[in-house]
């Protein structure tokens, strides 16, 4: 990409996102719209704007964003993502602090070495004004070099220094979190898998409640066996169903009486998607449903909660917080297949049908699971290589030559050039998290969070080795390939030698990420529009219209590896390019201060870990730090530079460092400790209430003999919706 393609990439953009804050601005602003913009402050029965809406400042919502508290975010949205912010604000000191020094000493190094002369850093033998500033324009020798040997130290000296910050922060706010005196029902909860066989004739239950009664004789409450719920779950939903849609009809039908008292009630044919079939009265046909399946899901409850209980898993309640954390993290068996315990999720996070999967089954699902992740990533790598290389328009003019006339128009040619690559990769990304979320619970997770964070490794790992490595590789091998063909010992020169040249499409790649991708974050035009028509055309009812409105969580499983693809790109080019670290900087610090607006008004979570996702962040971090520290290895190593061995000592440190975090916090993360949740609660908490939190509904409703209901719930327990 030329200089001024470039240039047109940055200001589009830029123009774009300023577009777009000027429609959030003007739109959010009407009170029609509050439902999308404030979303999150309307669910917790807050104002959605203090001081008015016409009032407010077009401004107001930076000022806003900027004084909030942590305590605010936490309040608002959850610990999780007050943990995100402490991410986003990690990657943003690692920039900034690296920045004071790689900026004022790297471009100037680079922009005055004259050896420019002998070595050229583009495919074609000229240089562009980008590459001038890169690391590409130094010779392979001479004291210059030095120079970028002192600047890797320092970005792996300052990353060492906020990780560690970091992960000590996030530790004490997972303490105050979980030493808070409110009651939680999962503090009173253990998860237990791989029950053995019963003996002697025992139930299910009988054979839990004993083993953990004699235990834990004074303070084991009460287990709830999991049961096969498919069924019964089934006719719930069903259930549901026809509920939804007595009330549209009944709605439908009170609108139409507004102006018309004779109007005729609805009617649809009961066939085929209602078009052919025996034509009936739509609310008379809903309620007779409705009846109908009442008595088949009571009947089928009892026939789940006396007949269904032969699962492998449990739920067991303690009457105290430390109980249950100390079974949580203790061995119950010497045989480590049965009775494996861990420490109960919320109840809206648990996956039912995974609850009762095999140890044995588990490990099984996971290898599995792992070698289609490998596969994919591999065979992803060779469509993103493609991609990258096609949508080059060097190499697309010469697989399409009829396309010359078209492309070589300036105005055209610039603007291909600005956004073909970038676009075709983001949208070929875009097809991947759902398929890496289904791999996630196929294997037997327990636990919403639990996917969320596996299905976030996943996509990391894909990203960097798909998108970082895939694109570099991809672009330099397809325009190289004769070369290479002729010296295949010149593979490693070429590889280095591209990675300079592959700043420009990184660095246009992170801004439009930012600008573009922050600026629809901000608008929420697509969501707006979207609500809009449902409103207007689909909705007919109070709860259809909160459904088209419901604003969802921040989507940590795909927006955590968006930014720390962003991260391992900025990373990894910070010393070889320094310009990318300003786009980093503007990347991170864009998105903190618009992404806390969306956090205090705007996204619910669904889940809360409590910064258990905070690990696996801390560690992903690392891998990018280390992947910089080999990729400067090698680049100086191609380079020939006689003290390269100076830098070999860094990935050593690295995984040093992550040993010792490993070591010194990770187990807190896993099991809860006995001195946070020893803190005395604000009053004695209702074990019934605790218990029935995790009665899935489709065994709590539609109960018409409460005694009988809570006969069978005290013979059996309760779980295993197959609602997931």
């Amino acid at each position: 990409m030329d200089f001024p393609s470039f240039l047109t990439s940055l200001a589009t953009s830029f123009i774009i996102f300023v577009v777009l804050m000027l429609l959030f601005t003007w739109l959010s602003r009407k009170p029609g719209n509050a439902e999308v913009y404030y979303s999150n402050r309307i669910l917790k029965g807050m104002n959605p704007v203090e001081c008015g809406y016409m009032t407010r400042s077009p401004f107001a919502w930076i000022r806003e964003a900027m004084s909030s508290s942590e305590t605010d975010i936490i309040n608002m949205s959850g610990v999780d993502t007050a943990v995100y912010f402490v991410f986003l604000g990690t990657a943003l000191g690692i920039f900034v602090f690296s920045a004071l020094v790689l900026l004022p000493v790297l471009l100037p190094v680079a922009a005055t070495d004259h050896s420019i002369r002998a070595v050229s850093t583009t495919s074609n033998g000229t240089s562009t004004q980008l590459d001038k500033l890169s690391m590409g324009h130094v010779g392979n020798s001479g004291v210059r070099l030095w120079a970028f040997i002192v600047a890797t130290y320092w970005v792996s000296i300052v990353a060492y220094f906020f990780l560690w910050r970091a992960y000590k922060h996030v530790t004490e706010l997972r303490a105050k979190a979980l030493m808070s005196p409110e009651v939680r029902a999962d503090q009173f909860a253990i998860l237990v898998r791989d029950i053995p066989s019963a003996s002697n004739g025992q139930s299910k239950k009988e054979q839990v409640d004993s083993f953990f009664r004699e235990i834990y004789p004074d303070t084991f409450y009460r287990s709830m066996v999991v049961t096969d719920n498919k069924k019964v779950n089934k006719i719930y939903e069903e259930l549901e169903g026809y509920k939804k849609k007595l009330a549209r009809a009944e709605a439908i039908y009170a609108e139409s009486q507004k102006t018309n008292p004779d109007a005729l009630k609805p009617s649809h044919k009961t066939g085929l998607l209602g078009i052919i079939g025996e034509k009936v009265d739509s609310i008379e046909f809903y309620n007779d449903k409705i009846k109908e399946l009442i008595h088949q899901l009571e009947a089928e409850q009892k026939v789940t909660l006396k007949e269904k209980q032969q699962s492998s898993a449990a739920l067991v309640f303690f009457n105290s917080r430390v109980a249950a954390a100390s079974a949580s993290q203790n061995i119950h068996a010497p045989i480590v297949d049965t009775w494996t315990v861990i420490d109960a999720p919320e109840p809206r996070q648990l996956i039912w049908t995974n609850l009762s999967k095999k140890f044995y089954e588990r490990i099984i699902r996971q290898y599995v699971v792992y070698a289609v992740v490998f596969l994919t990533i591999f065979f992803y790598m060779i469509p993103i290589g493609f991609i990258s290389a096609l949508t080059t328009l060097d190499n697309l003019m010469k697989l399409l030559p009829f396309l010359k006339p078209v492309v070589k128009q300036k105005a055209i040619k610039t603007v291909l050039e600005a956004y073909l690559p970038q676009l075709a990769l983001i949208l070929f990304l875009a097809l991947l998290p759902k398929f890496l979320l289904f791999l996630s619970r196929s294997e037997g997770i327990p636990s919403e969070s639990h996917v969320t964070r596996a299905a976030s490794g996943k996509y990391f790992y894909f990203s960097v080795l798909n998108v970082f490595i895939g694109v570099t590789l991809g672009g330099t091998l397809f325009t190289t390939f004769k070369s290479i063909e002729h010296d295949p010992n010149s593979i490693f020169r070429v590889l280095a030698e591209s990675l300079p040249q592959n700043a420009t499409f990184f660095l246009t790649f992170v801004a439009l990420k930012f600008f573009v991708g922050y600026g629809l974050e901000l608008s929420r035009i697509i969501p707006l529009i979207i609500f809009h028509l449902k409103k207007k055309y689909l909705c007919k009812t109070e709860a259809e219209i909160n459904e088209a409105w419901a604003p969802g969580d921040l989507g940590y499983a795909t927006r955590f590896p968006g930014d720390m693809l962003t991260m391992t790109i900025v990373l990894c080019y910070s010393v070889i390019a320094p310009i990318i670290i300003p786009f980093g900087v503007v990347y991170f610090g864009l998105g903190w201060l618009l992404l806390r607006n969306q956090a205090l008004k705007v996204y619910v979570p669904s889940f809360e870990s409590y910064g258990r996702m905070w690990p696996h962040i801390h560690t992903r971090m690392l891998a990018t730090l280390i992947l910089y520290q080999v990729t400067m290895c090698g680049y100086f190593g191609v380079k020939k530079f006689k003290a390269t061995p100076v830098l070999f000592p860094l990935p050593i440190f690295s995984l040093i460092f992550a040993f010792i975090c490993q070591k010194k916090f990770r187990r807190f993360f896993v099991s809860p400790a006995l001195e946070v949740v020893s803190h005395e609660l604000k009053e004695v908490p209702n074990m019934e209430i605790v218990f029935r939190s995790f009665i899935p509904p489709c065994l709590s409703a539609g109960k018409s003999d409460e005694h009988q209901f809570e006969d069978a719930l005290s013979h059996v327990s309760n779980t295993g919706s197959s609602t997931v």
